[in-house]
């Protein structure tokens, strides 16, 4: 028994990827997701008690529009100086 425990620990300091894990960076796709936001997108993560409410960006971005009518533009000037 313990010469199979031996055997065991010497392939493991010799470790080596097993045919199937070696991956062939030449056959691999360009990435569909990259490229999709605009140059000018912010990623933002939403809370999941907030996330349940505003279901796509759309939605988002219409209720902080609606935020931005609704401060004065003279108190969002200063806010920014």
């Amino acid at each position: 028994m313990k010469n199979i425990s031996k055997a065991k620990s010497k392939q493991r300091e010799h470790y080596e990827l097993l045919p199937e894990y070696k991956f062939d960076y030449s056959k691999a796709l360009p990435n569909r997701f990259a490229g999709k936001r605009g140059a000018r997108s912010v990623v933002v993560l939403l809370d999941s008690d907030v996330a349940t409410v505003f279901k796509d960006a759309e939605s988002v971005n219409k209720a902080l529009r609606a935020l931005l009518t609704a401060v004065p533009l003279a108190a969002n000037k200063r806010r920014r100086a």
